[in-house]
C-alpha cells in the first residue's frame, strides 16, 4: 500500500522521471500500470525486443520504435498527461546520443505532464538527469502480497491447508523476504509432495529461503541439521540467553517489548567465543547466517558499502535469525589511516548506524580476539545488549569440554582419568584441548588401538598452549576485560536483553 501510494502521488504530481529499482520486472511494470489506471492516465512501455506498445496489450509487438533514442524521441512529441515504462533504458544509456535524447524528452515531459519510468535493477544515471529523477525501490512482497501467492498455488493444485492460524503466519515468516516468483515456487514444491500444506513443510520452506538468500554469496547460511554443536561452559551466558529468548515471544511483542539485539564475545582465542554463536542458533531454533567482511569488499567505489546494505537485507529478509559476524575486529573495524580509500570507515559506519536500528529479529553475536583493536563506540551500552568476557576455562569446564569431545569421538568419558587430564590441560583453551584430543585419536587409528588417557596425556604435554606462547598478550587481555564485561561462567549478570 505504501508503494501504491507513493506512486499515485508522484504520478499525480507531474513527475517527469521516475526510477523503479527491482528485480521483479513484472511486480514492477503491474504497480506502474495500477497506479496510472487509478488516475485515468493512458501508459504505455517500451522494450527493445518489443519496441512501443500500449500497456493493456502487453502482448504486442512493434518493430516501428525499437532504438531507445527512437521511443524517447516519440514520446517527446505524444500529448499528456500520459505514462511511458521503459524496461532496462539504464543499460542504454552509456550512449551519448540516447542520454541527450533522454534529457530532450524529459523537457517536453515536463511541458506536458507526462511521466517516463525507468525499469529496473541496479539502474544508474547521469548525472545530468539523475537530479530530476524520483526513485522508488520495490522490495519483497509484504505480508498481504504473499498471502494471495500462497492463496493463488493453492486454488491452482487444488491443494488443502491443514494449519491453524499462527501455522499461516509461521508459513507467510518462512517466505518473508523472498520475492513473488521465489515464494510461489517454493510453495509450489511444498505442495507437490502430498498435495497439502502443513506445518512440516514450514522447515522446508525456511530451508529453501535461506539456501536462495546464501546463494546471492555475501552471507554463508548454515542449516540447523549442520549444526550439531555443543558449548562446555559458559553458564552466565546461558542464563542471560535464557532470559533474553523471551523478547522473540508473542507475549514480548504484546508488551511493546524489542527483540534481543545482539551480544559482543571478547576473549582468549579458542575460548569458545565462535562456537558460542552457533550453539545459539541452534538453542533458539532460528537460521544461522554468517557475514564474513572479506566478502563486502570490492574494488569498484561504493560497491563495499553496497554489498552491506545487501548482507543487513538479507539478514532481515531471514529474521528471526542470527547474523554471526566473527572476529569483528579485523573486518568490519577501521585501521589508521585510509589506506583504503576510506572503504572500511564508512563500513563501520554504516554497521554502528544498523546496530543502533530496529533490526526486526536480527540477533547479532559478535566476536572479537583482540580488545585493543575494538573502537569504544562498540563496547559501550546501546550498541549491544550485553558485552561478555570469554576466560580461559576453569578445571570443571575442561571436565566438561574432554568429555563432549570424547562422546563426539564415540569415546567413553568414564573409560578416562579425566581429574588427570584436567590437571595436564591446565592453561589449554577450549580449541587446544580439543586439538590433542583429535591428534590422540589418529595416533591409535594409525595403531589400531583403543585410545587410552596415556595417549590424551601425552598429546596435551607436547602442546604449548597460547597462554604461554602469548602470555604477555593474554596477560593483558584478562587484564582488561575482568571487571569490564560480564563473564560468560559462573553467575548470569542481571540485566537482561
Amino acid at each position: 500500500m505504501g508503494i501504491a501510494h507513493d506512486l499515485r502521488l508522484l504520478l499525480r504530481s507531474r513527475q517527469p522521471l521516475l526510477v523503479i529499482e527491482t528485480v521483479e520486472e513484472a511486480r514492477g511494470r503491474d504497480l506502474v500500470i495500477a497506479a496510472a489506471g487509478a488516475l485515468d492516465l493512458p501508459a504505455f512501455e517500451w522494450s527493445v525486443t518489443r519496441g512501443f506498445t500500449p500497456a493493456d496489450r502487453p502482448e504486442a509487438v512493434n518493430r516501428s520504435i525499437l532504438a531507445p533514442s527512437d521511443v524517447l524521441a516519440h514520446i517527446a512529441e505524444m500529448r499528456g498527461p500520459l505514462v511511458v515504462v521503459l524496461k532496462d533504458l539504464h543499460h542504454h544509456l552509456a550512449d551519448a546520443r540516447v542520454a541527450r535524447s533522454l534529457r530532450e524528452a524529459l523537457e517536453a515531459l515536463q511541458r506536458s505532464g507526462s511521466t517516463a519510468v525507468v525499469l529496473g535493477s541496479g539502474v544508474e544515471l547521469p548525472a545530468e538527469v539523475d537530479a530530476l529523477a524520483a526513485t522508488i525501490v520495490v522490495g519483497p512482497p509484504d505480508r498481504a502480497e504473499l498471502t494471495a501467492v500462497v492463496t493463488a498455488v493453492l486454488e491452482d493444485h487444488g491443494a488443502a491447508v491443514r494449519l491453524d492460524a499462527s501455522g499461516r503466519r509461521a508459513v507467510i515468516d518462512a517466505l518473508t523476504g523472498l520475492t513473488a516468483q521465489q515464494a510461489r515456487q517454493a510453495v509450489t514444491s511444498a505442495v507437490l509432495e502430498d498435495g497439502h500444506l502443513t506445518a512440516a513443510d514450514i522447515p522446508h520452506l525456511l530451508d529453501r529461503k535461506a539456501r536462495l538468500i546464501a546463494d546471492d554469496g555475501v552471507l554463508e547460511y548454515h542449516p540447523a541439521a549442520d549444526n550439531p554443536f555443543r558449548l562446555g561452559g559458559f553458564d552466565g551466558l546461558k542464563a542471560w540467553l535464557g532470559r533474553a529468548r523471551a523478547g522473540f515471544t508473542d507475549r514480548a511483542r504484546e508488551l511493546g517489548l524489542p527483540a534481543p539485539r545482539g551480544i559482543l564475545i571478547v576473549g582468549v582465542p579458542g575460548c569458545g567465543k565462535s562456537l558460542a554463536a552457533k550453539v545459539i542458533a541452534r538453542e533458539w531454533g532460528l537460521p544461522l547466517l554468517k557475514l564474513d567482511a572479506g566478502r563486502l569488499l570490492d574494488k569498484y567505489v561504493g560497491e563495499s558499502e553496497r554489498n552491506l546494505r545487501r548482507a543487513f537485507d538479507m539478514a532481515a529478509a531471514m529474521s528471526p535469525a542470527v547474523l554471526w559476524i566473527d572476529e569483528i575486529e579485523k573486518g568490519m573495524v577501521p585501521a589508521g589511516g585510509d589506506g583504503d580509500g576510506g572503504v572500511s570507515r564508512r563500513l563501520f559506519g554504516a554497521f554502528l548506524t544498523w546496530l543502533q536500528e530496529e533490526r526486526g529479529g536480527v540477533f547479532v553475536v559478535a566476536t572479537a580476539n583482540d580488545l585493543s583493536a575494538v573502537p569504544p563506540e562498540l563496547l559501550r551500552k546501546g550498541r549491544f545488549d550485553e558485552v561478555f568476557f570469554a576466560d580461559l576455562p576453569e578445571p570443571a569446564e575442561r571436565a566438561e569440554i574432554l568429555g563432549i569431545h570424547l562422546r563426539l569421538r564415540r569415546q567413553d568419558p568414564a573409560a578416562f582419568d579425566l581429574p588427570a587430564l584436567v590437571a595436564a590441560s591446565e592453561g589449554f583453551s577450549g580449541a587446544e584441548i580439543e586439538a590433542a584430543t583429535v591428534a590422540a585419536l589418529y595416533g591409535v587409528v594409525a595403531r589400531d588401538r583403543a585410545l587410552t588417557t596415556a595417549d590424551v596425556l601425552r598429546e596435551l604435554s607436547a602442546t604449548i598452549p597460547l597462554s604461554v606462547t602469548r602470555a604477555e598478550d593474554v596477560r593483558r587481555l584478562r587484564e582488561t576485560a575482568r571487571g569490564r564485561f560480564v563473564p560468560v561462567r559462573g553467575a548470569a549478570p542481571a540485566r537482561a536483553a
